[in-house]
C-alpha cells in the first residue's frame, strides 16, 4: 500500500529571488563540470550549492562539499531566502516543452511517499545503481537532513488523479512560474485543501510506484532511514526519515517522454574495431550507410530513419572512428533465445540495451563487469547527433545508437522484480531541483 502524504515544503522566497530560473538546476547526475561552474556563477543562492557543491583541494572531514551544503541551507533559511510553508501541502507541477515539433505538458504530483523496501512491491526500481554515487548521496543527506530534489516516479492513473489535481488549481495562477535554462515553462501550485489531500491519498493507496529517475537517491534514503534509526532514541514510524519527496507522474500522461541513452565508448583498441563487423555478422544482419563522396548529414538521416523503422525488431546503430560509413545492426531471429534463455528472463532478453550490453559488449567485445561499471570509459547521450559527433571529433572511439525503451517494457521488468542494465531509459525532461525542498528534521 502506497502512503502519499502532504508536507510543509521549503520554497525560494519570491521577495528575495526575482527570477526563479536563476536558482533551480537539473538533477545532480546530469550536470557536467562546465554546467556545474555555470550554475555556481549564475546566482549566489542557486541550488547547485546544495546538490552538487564544489570539491576544494583543502577539504577535510570537518569542511567539505557536504558540510558547506548544510551551512548554506542553514544560512538561507535564516535569511529567509528559503521559506518553509506554514501549512502542509501537496504540490502540482507542470513542464511545457517541445517534442517532435509539438508542444506537450507533463504534470507531476510532488508529495512525500513512505519508504518501502523494494521486495514489498510498493515502490519498484528498474535499473542498476553505482555504489560510489550512493555513498556520496548518503554523506550529503546525513549532513543536511533534507531532500533537495524530488525523485521522479510513475504510476498508472485510471481514476483521474491528475484531473483532480488540475481542478483544484484551475481558478488561480501558479505559486511559482519560470522558463528554465532550456526554455521550458515550469509551473508549481500549492494545494492546501485537506479534502483534496484525503482524496488523493486514498486514490494513490493501491498504486504501484515505479522509479523513473532517482534510484540512487531512493536507495540512499533507505540507508539514511536506517542510520537515523540507529542514532535516535525516539525513532518512530512517523519520523520524517521514513518518507521521501517524490514527483509522481501518470504513465498515461501525453507528456511522458522516454529518450534513448546512446553509449559512447573510449579506449576501444583499433584491433577490436577492425574485427568488429566480422564478429557481429554471425548474430546480426548488417547494413552499411556509406557517406564517402556523399553529404554526411543526408546519409546520417537515412541511417537514423532506418534505425527507427520497424521498431519491433532489435536494431542498433554503430559509428566507429575514422570510418566513412554508419552501420545498422539488425538482430537475427532467435539469437538471444538460443544464447541466453537459460540465464536472462524473456522480458530482459528482448530489450535493445540487453542485446547491446550482453551480446555486443560482453561476448563480442569481451568487456568484463569492471569495464561496464567504469563511467570514465562509457559515457551517454540522448541525441544521435551528439553521440556521433563526439566520435567524429576523435574524442571517443565508437558510439552505439539505440531506440528508446518503451514504458510498457519498464513496467513489465519492474513488476517481475528484474533490473535493466544501467541507463536503459532517459526520461525527458528531467525533474528540476530547487522548486521544492523537504526537511527531514523532526
Amino acid at each position: 500500500m502506497a502512503q502519499i502524504v502532504p508536507f510543509r515544503g521549503i520554497l525560494y522566497n519570491p521577495e528575495k529571488v526575482e527570477d526563479f530560473s536563476d536558482v533551480v538546476a537539473p538533477p545532480y547526475d546530469v550536470i557536467s563540470p562546465q554546467q556545474q561552474e555555470q550554475l555556481h556563477q549564475r546566482h549566489p543562492n542557486n541550488v547547485i550549492r546544495l546538490i552538487l557543491g564544489k570539491i576544494e583541494k583543502n577539504d577535510t572531514d570537518q569542511n567539505n562539499r557536504y558540510t558547506r551544503a548544510a551551512a548554506f541551507l542553514k544560512t538561507w533559511l535564516g535569511k529567509k531566502i528559503l521559506v518553509r510553508d506554514q501549512l502542509p501541502a501537496l504540490y502540482i507541477s507542470s513542464v511545457a516543452f517541445p517534442i517532435e515539433n509539438c508542444l506537450v505538458t507533463r504534470f507531476g504530483l510532488v508529495a512525500l511517499v513512505r519508504l518501502e523496501p523494494f521486495e514489498k512491491g510498493v515502490v519498484l526500481p528498474h535499473e542498476k545503481t553505482f555504489s560510489k554515487v550512493k555513498s556520496e548521496r548518503l554523506e550529503l543527506i546525513k549532513a543536511c537532513h533534507a531532500n533537495f530534489s524530488p525523485i521522479f516516479s510513475l504510476y498508472s492513473d485510471h481514476n483521474g488523479i491528475v484531473e483532480i489535481l488540475k481542478q483544484a488549481v484551475i481558478h488561480r495562477g501558479p505559486d511559482m512560474e519560470m522558463f528554465d535554462s532550456n526554455g521550458f515553462l515550469q509551473r508549481l501550485w500549492r494545494i492546501t485543501d485537506a479534502s483534496v489531500h484525503q482524496t488523493i491519498s486514498k486514490a494513490m493507496a493501491d498504486k504501484t510506484i515505479f522509479i523513473a529517475d532517482g534510484h540512487h537517491r531512493y536507495e540512499t534514503a533507505l540507508n539514511y532511514r536506517d542510520w537515523v534509526a540507529r542514532h535516535s532514541e525516539n525513532f518512530s514510524d512517523d519520523h520524517p526519515a521514513n518518507f521521501l519527496m517524490m514527483s509522481l507522474s501518470s504513465m498515461e500522461d501525453p507528456g511522458l517522454v522516454i529518450l534513448p541513452a546512446h553509449r559512447i565508448l573510449s579506449h576501444v583498441g583499433d584491433e577490436a574495431l577492425d574485427a568488429f563487423e566480422q564478429k557481429v555478422e554471425q548474430y546480426f544482419e548488417i547494413t552499411n550507410f556509406d557517406f564517402k563522396n556523399l553529404n554526411m548529414d543526408t546519409v546520417r538521416n537515412q541511417f537514423i530513419d532506418a534505425l527507427h523503422s520497424n521498431s519491433e525488431r532489435n536494431r542498433i546503430g554503430v559509428y566507429m572512428k575514422n570510418r566513412q560509413a554508419f552501420i545498422l545492426l539488425t538482430l537475427k531471429p532467435d539469437v538471444m533465445e538460443n544464447l541466453y534463455s537459460h540465464e536472462i528472463p524473456k522480458s530482459l532478453r528482448n530489450l535493445d540495451v540487453t542485446v547491446l550490453t550482453r551480446l555486443v559488449f560482453m561476448d563480442i567485445l569481451g568487456f568484463d563487469q569492471n569495464r561496464l561499471d567504469n563511467e570514465k570509459l562509457i559515457t551517454y547521450s540522448s541525441t544521435e547527433k551528439e553521440a556521433i559527433e563526439t566520435v567524429l571529433k576523435g574524442d571517443y572511439d565508437v558510439t552505439f545508437i539505440l531506440n528508446p525503451t518503451k514504458i510498457e517494457q519498464v513496467q513489465q521488468v519492474a513488476r517481475e522484480g528484474l533490473i535493466m542494465p544501467r541507463k536503459s531509459t532517459y526520461f525527458y525532461p528531467k525533474v528540476i531541483s530547487g522548486h521544492v525542498l523537504n526537511s527531514l528534521v523532526p
